[in-house]
């Protein structure tokens, strides 16, 4: 996930208005922390809750015996996941070891699996839909109900706690306004003559999630369907074919070098790019296309096999206490538990009020069906179609 992380889709999930307004093969060797029991004796690599360490105390306790947490794939930039790191690290005084930050969701999966049973092994994953609906159809994920667990709707997340939502947004149209006389609001003006060799994704859309999620919003733009993505790859052939697409992945690196002038990514990264590079004279604007309205979620999961089970399942209860979800809101995201929170006074509003204005709202998310079949007709076609 850098800027190039492949986040696709979340489970098919309803979001109101007022919610939405990554491989390298490690030694083999057995784990730095042996795995803390929770109360009565149980493996932590078992527990399912935190009546199962008899209560956050115990699930503190058995965290900090093993003192370090395992991450992959998260980028400091993105939703607010470096403050968010450093505050559990903080409040917790666990060591955190952030993998690959550039990398994909494809790159977690591909980690979990290789590294079974060694200490290098992801202890937590953070994916797009697609892959999460895939860990979970390997047995590849440890179910776990947070304390908040009932909070979540239901259509939020895997009834047994194998996965759930964590954040999501809108994808949008980031652009850089000292260097584009006007900037596009529509997927429709992306093909006017003003942008040649501007318009960029976050990654490649065959394992990127950002760039498969700006495939499916194009879509949607054109005549297509949840059903139907290939409209959307259609468009970015036009886009190629006017001259306008720019074959850079875009980063905060690529933006601050003005290297992509024109980024089709979350709401989330571009509202957060708006700010961070406002002290350096870039003008960033940020708008999310009313032709092309799309929206997702990403999911968090626990490694089956994590070597680091209790600050494992510590991490998940940090990121959906009020303090994590208010932490993701803070980088521009819009929790799982936004609802929730704005009814029990716990969210806070001054964060929610920065989040982009969206004019269409999205409410009817793909299905795993749709979505596996939307992921091999862009793997099959995306090549194709901006070749040359």
């Amino acid at each position: 996930m850098s800027v190039h992380r492949a986040r696709s889709a979340a489970f098919a999930a309803v979001l109101t208005a007022a919610a939405l307004s990554l491989t390298a093969c490690g030694s083999a060797g057995s784990s730095t922390a042996k795995s803390g029991d929770a109360a009565g004796g149980k493996d932590a690599k078992t527990a399912t809750s935190l009546a199962d360490f008899g209560g956050m105390d115990g699930l503190v306790a058995a965290a900090k015996k093993e003192g370090k947490l395992h991450v992959i794939t998260l980028p400091r930039d993105w939703a607010n996941y470096g403050k968010l790191m450093d505050d559990f690290k903080a409040k917790y005084g666990i060591e955190i070891e952030d993998e690959n930050p550039d990398g994909s969701s494809q790159d977690e999966i591909n980690a979990v699996t290789s590294r079974k049973g060694q200490d290098r092994a992801p202890d937590v994953v953070d994916l797009g839909s697609a892959f999460a609906l895939s860990a979970a159809k390997q047995g590849l994920l440890a179910p776990y109900k947070v304390a908040g667990f009932d909070k979540i709707p239901a259509t939020m997340k895997d009834a047994n706690g194998a996965a759930y939502n964590d954040y999501g947004g809108y994808m949008s149209i980031g652009c850089d306004a000292k260097k584009v006389s006007v900037c596009p609001k529509t997927f429709a003006d992306l093909l006017k003559p003003d942008y040649k060799g501007m318009v960029a994704l976050n990654g490649n859309p065959t394992k990127a999630g950002a760039a498969f999620g700006a495939v499916y919003a194009a879509a949607l733009a054109n005549g297509g369907s949840l059903d139907n993505i290939q409209p959307g790859i259609d468009f970015f052939g036009k886009v190629k074919q006017a001259g306008n697409f720019n074959p850079v992945e875009v980063t905060p690196a690529t933006i601050e070098k003005g290297e992509t002038p024109i980024s089709i990514d979350w709401s989330y990264l571009n509202a957060g790019y708006a700010v961070k590079f406002k002290d350096k004279g870039i003008d960033w604007q940020v708008a999310i296309p009313s032709d092309g309205s799309y929206a997702q979620y990403y999911n968090q999961a626990i490694n089956k096999d994590a070597p680091h089970p209790a600050a494992a399942r510590l991490w998940e209860e940090y990121l959906y206490s009020a303090e994590g979800q208010n932490g993701f809101l803070g980088g521009y995201a819009t929790p799982a538990l936004f609802d929730a929170m704005k009814a029990a006074g716990t969210l806070d509003a001054a964060a929610a009020a920065k989040l982009p204005p969206v004019e269409k709202p999205f409410t009817t998310f793909p299905t795993q069906e749709q979505t596996d079949a939307a992921k091999k007709t862009v793997t099959e076609n995306w090549a194709k179609a901006i070749a040359g």
